[in-house]
């Protein structure tokens, strides 16, 4: 809950009276949300969360454009015996998924390097679609011919350069 508040309608800023003297300072929401994560990421048998945020770097390009690690299962341990290590869960799209398979070694050897340890001793593949968003298409510019039928539309604007930024986006308006 932040101290001060801005009333509606108004330009003035009102303090509370339970507000501390000083400057406010403004925090990353990564810091602020740094414990929710984390256990959400916790419950899913990943310690730390970079095994997801930076799998890009962990695996490859090539792999994790057509993967994502799902969670992590580590097996229960038994009193005087090494701790086995665990199986890693991905999810895989459907035609990569034999591909991936081929090659488990070098996925488990690379998230074994990440960790430092032999953490992961085998994969789990779950074929499925990936659940991050494809990222958006660079835009184009519009072709000039669409420009220049806008343009034509717009006699009434004076300003040159005015009525040049308008034709562009009419242009792409209807482009989309």
């Amino acid at each position: 809950m932040t101290s001060q508040r801005f009333l509606p309608q108004s330009t003035t800023c009102y303090k509370s009276p339970m507000a501390k003297p000083g400057p406010i300072s403004a925090k990353p929401l990564s810091v602020l949300l740094s414990d929710v994560f984390s256990d959400a990421y916790a419950k899913q048998g990943f310690a730390a969360r970079e095994l997801v945020t930076r799998w890009g770097e962990i695996a490859g390009p090539e792999i994790a454009a057509h993967s994502e690690p799902l969670k992590i299962q580590w097996p229960r341990p038994v009193e005087g015996q090494p701790q086995e290590p665990a199986t890693l869960v991905l999810r895989v799209e459907g035609p990569m998924a034999l591909e991936i398979q081929h090659a488990s070694d070098v996925i488990l050897q690379r998230v074994n390097r990440f960790f430092g340890w032999s953490a992961v001793g085998r994969l789990a593949l779950r074929q499925a679609p990936l659940s991050r968003r494809d990222r958006p298409k660079t835009s184009r510019a519009p072709d000039l011919d669409s420009v220049a039928q806008v343009a034509k539309t717009l006699s009434a604007v004076e300003d040159e350069e005015l009525r040049a930024a308008l034709a562009r986006l009419g242009a792409s308006i209807k482009r989309n």
